[in-house]
């Protein structure tokens, strides 16, 4: 049993195809392997004997020419999910059960996957660590005592512990991009209104994306083509012509032009970053690829005027959350004592911290200096990749500025939590699409990745780079299951 759950996604698709495996025997294997896997504190909310029963369905009458034929697969508790409670890792909605679907993971059940439970994420997806979760922070399957990155750190733990075979997260600033890089995994953030957003719980409207999270490039790229299409439902989402990504998937990126940006030799850089840069840059030459030097001198911008934007968006999108129509509620003696009383029991330190961040600039005194201001900076931003990209077809650099951090490492230090997204981003800012791939460990055996970056829409350039890079890489994994008893 347990060598089912060590499979790629294409090989469980494959062995169901082909009759050499049941839904039923994948799905307990994964279901098996997360029961035994507690101390990781991956799930929020499991739905196994659903999951067994829908299995045992699929097996009863298969549809084979579907692209998820009775996989089993846990999504980021971010997610709508019909009839199954969502939280997004927070108190104040502990006990909503949707009562509808995201368009996301609608596209997967569409698909033939079955849902096998809710995944752990810091609560309203803010934070880099995983630790802001209501739930309790999630373990890195590569140590007990490292982060797993965040906000999708159950998502990025359950695929590096084999508990689920391939799932999604969000991406704000690189909530799918760090936590791959800190579990050895690979993520893609798609281009912006490349998924819709219908159904997922928000955080800022304009920086959030589902996308994939896979062990290889190849399961992450047909996981894309199920999660990405137009939605009506959704305002942001985009109709553009959506490439077959897993069928188009090729190693050959001869001749493509390869910007290495200046401003992200930034310092105090480990030195451990720096040579995994360097050795990227000679993989990509390995495969064909021209390296370019650009700049992007906006760069250093980045992080305070995404920490302008994304506060004012989530003080706005949280508003809603007064205990009045679903959600927790607090006892008070009037309508505004159960307003306050509820919002501040019901979200925790980092919510309020960002949502007080967020109303401070938005406040009439303050909207002109501070979120006026960080949207042209943001426009700047998304101009310096525009002109980069006359030049290049994609853009390296690493995905996060040091390997996994220990728990309870940056709780106090909030600005040092909020650097971790120094790489990551400026991509959310511009709405491009970016992938961590894993490269390398540093020097304590801790996986570290890079990122390449695309133009908006050309998520099938990034995902053949990888892919080319992926194979000259070879990238193992150094996970023990210490926490399987």
């Amino acid at each position: 049993m347990s060598d089912i759950t060590k499979q790629t996604l294409s090989e469980l698709v494959n062995n169901i195809k082909e009759k050499k495996l049941s839904s039923s025997e994948i799905t307990q294997a994964f279901v098996d392997r997360s029961e035994k896997s507690k101390e990781l504190n991956t799930y929020i909310t499991e739905d196994f004997s659903n999951a067994l029963e829908k299995a045992k369905k699929f097996d009863n009458n298969p549809k084979l020419d579907l692209k998820l034929p009775g996989i089993p697969m846990a999504v980021k508790d971010l997610f709508c999910t019909a009839n199954v409670r969502t939280t997004a890792g927070s108190k104040i909605l502990n006990n909503f059960v949707p009562t509808y679907e995201s368009t996301v993971t609608q596209n997967i059940w569409n698909e033939g996957a079955i849902l096998i439970g809710k995944l752990n994420c810091d609560e309203f997806a803010m934070g880099s660590s995983n630790e802001t979760s209501f739930f309790g922070n999630v373990q890195n399957p590569i140590d007990k005592n490292l982060v797993p990155g965040g906000s999708s750190g159950g998502s990025s733990s359950a695929v590096a512990a084999q508990l689920t075979p391939i799932t999604i997260g969000t991406d704000t600033g690189g909530s799918i991009r760090q936590p791959a890089s800190f579990t050895g995994t690979v993520g893609l953030k798609p281009t912006y209104g490349s998924c819709s957003r219908y159904g997922i719980v928000a955080f800022a409207s304009s920086l959030d994306q589902a996308g994939p999270m896979a062990r290889n490039v190849k399961d992450c790229a047909l996981l894309q083509e199920v999660i990405s299409s137009y939605d009506q439902k959704d305002s942001t989402s985009i109709d553009f012509k959506r490439n077959q990504y897993s069928k188009e998937l090729t190693k050959d990126i001869k001749g493509k032009k390869i910007g290495i940006p200046k401003e992200y030799r930034v310092d105090g850089m480990p030195k451990e970053i720096h040579d995994l840069w360097q050795k990227g840059i000679e993989y990509a030459k390995d495969c064909g690829a021209e390296i370019i030097d650009i700049s992007l001198p906006h760069t250093n911008y980045a992080l305070p005027t995404y920490y302008i934007v994304a506060p004012a968006e989530a003080s706005s999108n949280l508003a809603r959350y007064d205990g009045v129509k679903y959600g927790f509620r607090a006892d008070g003696e009037n309508l505004i004592d159960m307003y306050e009383k509820t919002r501040s029991e019901g979200f925790g330190a980092e919510v309020q911290r960002r949502i007080m961040i967020g109303t401070y600039v938005l406040s009439s005194g303050y909207y002109d200096a501070y979120y006026l201001k960080a949207q042209k900076v943001r426009k700047l931003i998304k101009n310096d990749f525009d002109e980069a990209y006359k030049k290049v077809d994609a853009i390296l650099t690493p995905s996060t500025p040091s390997s996994a951090f220990k728990i309870g490492e940056k709780t106090n230090d909030p600005v040092s939590m909020y650097l971790n997204d120094i790489f990551t981003v400026p991509v959310n800012l511009a709405g491009l699409p970016g992938i961590s791939i894993p490269a390398g460990h540093d020097s304590k055996g801790y996986p570290l990745g890079l990122q390449i970056i695309g133009k908006a829409f050309d998520e099938q350039n990034i995902l053949n780079i990888a892919y080319a890079m992926e194979e000259k890489i070879n990238f193992k994994n150094k996970i023990t299951d210490w926490w399987i008893k």
